[in-house]
């Protein structure tokens, strides 16, 4: 008896924490989506992508010290850790190519359908069984992000289509992350931030202006914050279920709407707000449907925070 009591009071321990470490995780990730949209107003995308992928390297470099460096040249099929990483870049880009000019609820919005889009590809690249209901999700899914789009050659601007490519290059790469699950953490974040490294280096070719010391300390503060976020959520899926943390993630869509609304004083439309009350609709409807076909949701399956 006292020992089945230790066993229960442990089990919810862990699944306060995991969930608390899910809150604290998407707090994070939406604070470095407001600071990358306050910093690419002074800076090129490029150059924020560049000095952000330094910054990440202050938290990645006592783990990959840890681990090994030889370890991270030991990698499962190369082909597809290339792809993940060309689509981690690609998502990265966009997205700081996005909230240049677009509200961060706006195109955090476009990112919530990620896990709809997973849904609908992971048919197609996985061989994973879809039932009607789930592809009746994804169409409602897709008929949100519509709204939000509002396609029409007035209202399709660049920088709308930079949130929606973004967010379909972020639902490619947690396809390939169920795929090379064998993989360490340490060794999918070390190589996908080497990839925005280089691409950032390249797009800052000819558009560098050298920052203030305040200025250049926040952009490596966002490496540091995005790749903390990225681990406190990490940990957050070993303590609780997916299908428990998932619905919590749209917690940044939330966030992105006070911080836009402090920060930047944007305050999104009713067009934004139907679309993304839609888009969230169905992807928890998918959650709940996947948990109730397969008992447990994939961890690859919760949308992590984009940067």
């Amino acid at each position: 008896m006292a020992q089945s009591l230790v066993r229960t009071f442990t089990i919810r321990n862990a699944l306060l924490a995991g969930i608390l470490l899910m809150l604290a995780g998407d707090f994070m990730f939406a604070l470095n989506d407001a600071m990358g949209k306050w910093l690419v107003a002074s800076f090129s995308v490029g150059q924020v992508v560049l000095i952000r992928s330094i910054g990440a390297f202050i938290v990645l470099g006592p783990m990959i010290a840890n681990q090994g460096a030889g370890r991270l040249f030991q990698m499962e099929r190369p082909v597809l850790q290339i792809l993940r990483v060309l689509a981690t870049t690609v998502d990265t880009a966009l997205f700081y190519a996005a909230v240049v000019y677009l509200p961060l609820a706006d195109v955090m919005s476009f990112y919530m359908a990620g896990p709809i889009y997973v849904a609908a590809l992971s048919h197609f690249l996985l061989g994973e069984k879809v039932g009607w209901r789930r592809w009746a999700a994804i169409m409602v899914g897709f008929c949100g992000v519509l709204i939000i789009l509002k396609p029409s050659s007035a209202a399709f601007s660049q920088s709308s289509l930079f949130a929606l490519v973004g967010s379909i290059a972020f639902a490619f790469a947690i396809i390939l992350s169920r795929r090379l699950r064998g993989t360490s953490d340490t060794t999918l974040v070390t190589w996908q931030t080497i990839g925005t490294l280089l691409v950032g280096g390249v797009m800052t070719i000819g558009a560098w202006q050298t920052p203030s010391a305040l200025d250049f300390g926040a952009m490596l503060l966002l490496g540091i914050v995005s790749c903390s976020a990225h681990l406190m959520i990490t940990r957050a899926l070993k303590l609780a279920p997916a299908s428990t943390l998932a619905p919590l993630h749209y917690s940044l869509l939330l966030w992105a709407v006070i911080f836009g609304l402090a920060f930047f004083g944007d305050v999104p439309g009713p067009r934004i707000l139907i679309g993304a009350a839609i888009v969230v609709l169905a992807g928890l409807f998918i959650f709940h449907r996947q948990k109730v076909v397969e008992i447990v949701v994939p961890p690859e399956n919760v949308p992590k925070g984009v940067n």
